[in-house]
């Protein structure tokens, strides 16, 4: 998540002016390519990591890039939304902790796409939980993309890969329900950085009692790069992403957010030799235009 996706965490603004709007966009664009960036910083990660230990370096990284400027601004950190904030975080790091297992072990591109399934749970669960109008458009597009699901899930893909498929699908789901409590914090006047901030500071404080359960790697010269490059992307994509949600069309950011998966794509064949068939690329183009429009609603 992304993430995030998490992927967003960022709230959805007031739309700026028309002059502003292209900024917009390019600063869109700007933080899908750092979020492909970062995961190729997490596959390399991997060798030398446990997914946990990179989920607890990343968010750890987001905890100093966020508190410190508050602390120096005189942010205050107190809320009264504490419950929400937690359910918020537990449920974003499980989603982000998904979406890193998956990294790990698939195509990036196959791996990004599965957690950009959350705006189809979301839309989802907005029906199921908030008892909100299905429509028939969104009902068209759900099916469509479970049916690109369905094909780059297909059997056919192998034992391990399956499972890890299902991890990064999971992922998209956590991802959903992590964003009905962003949507709920947005509602109850909460500003983006504390939302941000809090999650960050649980999940830091998840990972390292998991990591401590399971065991520390040590840091070395040779295998801090990607522990860099995760915080620094993720952080700097996170900053990109707000950006273009307070400048430009929030509909117009939400779908360049795709681009992520482009990117991913580019990168995955460009470094790896990553190669998917014609079906796959046909799966991830039903789930981006269900994604979509599931964000129209």
């Amino acid at each position: 998540m992304q993430s995030t996706s998490p992927s967003s965490n960022a709230l959805p603004l007031a739309e700026s002016p028309a002059p502003r709007r292209g900024l917009g966009s390019a600063w869109m664009i700007v933080a899908a390519m750092l979020f492909a960036l970062m995961g190729i910083f997490v596959k390399q990660g991997a060798q030398s990591f446990t997914p946990i230990e990179l989920v607890f370096w990343r968010t750890l990284f987001g905890v100093l890039m966020l508190g410190l400027p508050a602390c120096m601004h005189g942010q205050r950190f107190v809320t009264l939304h504490l419950k929400v904030h937690l359910v918020r975080g537990c449920t974003g790091y499980v989603a982000l902790l998904l979406m890193f297992y998956a990294m790990a072990h698939l195509p990036l591109a196959t791996a990004i796409t599965l957690n950009h399934t959350s705006p189809m749970f979301l839309a989802l669960l907005s029906v199921l939980w908030l008892k909100e109008r299905f429509s028939g458009r969104m009902a068209a597009a759900l099916a469509l993309g479970f049916v690109g699901v369905a094909l780059l899930l297909r059997p056919s893909m192998g034992g391990d890969l399956w499972f890890y498929g299902l991890v990064g699908l999971a992922s998209g789901a956590m991802s959903g329900i992590a964003y009905l409590h962003v949507r709920e914090l947005g509602q109850l006047g909460e500003p983006e950085w504390r939302v941000v901030f809090y999650f960050a500071l649980l999940s830091t404080v998840l990972g390292a009692a998991l990591v401590t359960c399971t065991g520390w790697h040590s840091l070395t010269l040779h295998n801090i790069g990607p522990l860099v490059g995760i915080g620094l992307t993720a952080t700097l994509g996170q900053l990109a992403m707000t950006r273009a949600y307070k400048v430009g069309r929030k509909l117009v950011a939400a779908n360049l957010s795709y681009l992520t998966v482009v990117f991913s794509s580019l990168l995955g064949a460009l470094l790896w030799g990553d190669k998917l068939s014609l079906e796959s690329y046909a799966a991830i183009m039903l789930i981006l235009c269900s994604g979509i429009v599931a964000s129209r609603r």
